[in-house]
């Protein structure tokens, strides 16, 4: 499914300087690879011999990053998954929300600090998300203030999502500087505020909002994304956007019963 982008990019790469090297790897064993290390959290080194060497693989997922094909990869997908759920496909309603992770030894002290609120030292992992899954993200250290993760996605939702965005929920972790992004953008930011009588019940589901609880559940079963590992921020936001493609890929390939095909099926 993502083999027309792939090779498209290394047609571009190509064409960009005829003095480089196409090289011989096979890019879909390049893609195999970083599914499976996003999966089960192995070191570079540690890939297996039947994949790509480790520094082919790397080499290709800092190109990938550079050029934004990671991004591009998952956005086509995005909108396959939505018009598959006969859906448009850019939505009019997203959901935001921060995610504090710790960092592995050797992370540079300069991209990590303390979340004050939750008492959790690494960064911060900011999610945008539609009804059916992620938009885009965005990696700050774990001090920055949920307003500045705020502001970022509501940019970069805006670009994505062009006009149809109207509506932005939101927890009670941001505050009046994201209301007032939201507004000079003409979306509406809501903030979603917990029910009075729920206190003391533990997690309650907010509605609309519990989608983004859900995807950082998801993004957990990648257990490179449980803990922060990479050096630079944009290469864990790109992590991010391999696992949500790992994700839509098994959607789109997967057939969903459905209670029409139960009925086929009776009858």
């Amino acid at each position: 499914m993502i083999e027309p982008l792939v090779t498209a990019w290394k047609q571009e790469r190509v064409a960009r300087s005829a003095t480089e090297d196409p090289g011989s790897c096979d890019l879909r064993e390049v893609v195999n690879a970083l599914l499976y290390q996003n999966r089960t959290d192995c070191q570079w080194r540690l890939l297996p011999h039947d994949l790509p060497t480790w520094s082919a693989v790397f080499y290709y997922f800092s190109l990938w990053r550079e050029d934004g094909l990671d991004q591009r990869i998952q956005e086509i997908l995005r909108c396959q998954v939505r018009e598959r759920s006969r859906r448009l496909e850019d939505p009019s309603l997203v959901i935001t929300d921060t995610q504090s992770v710790r960092v592995a030894a050797g992370v540079p002290k300069k991209t990590t600090g303390l979340d004050a609120n939750k008492k959790t030292p690494g960064r911060k992992r900011g999610l945008a998300v539609d009804v059916l899954g992620l938009i885009t993200v965005v990696i700050l250290a774990a001090s920055a203030h949920d307003n500045e993760a705020g502001i970022t996605l509501l940019d970069q939702a805006a670009e994505r999502c062009g006009m149809r965005l109207k509506k932005v929920l939101v927890d009670q972790g941001f505050k009046d500087a994201v209301i007032i992004h939201g507004a000079v953008k003409d979306i509406t930011v809501e903030v979603v505020r917990r029910n009075p009588d729920d206190k003391g019940k533990g997690f309650v589901p907010q509605p609309k909002r519990w989608v983004v609880e859900q995807v950082n559940g998801t993004l957990m079963l990648h257990r490179r994304l449980a803990r922060d590992y990479d050096h630079r921020p944009d290469n864990a936001a790109s992590r991010v956007y391999w696992a949500s493609t790992a994700g839509m890929l098994r959607r789109l390939t997967t057939p969903t019963p459905t209670w029409r095909d139960d009925v086929e099926l009776a009858a």
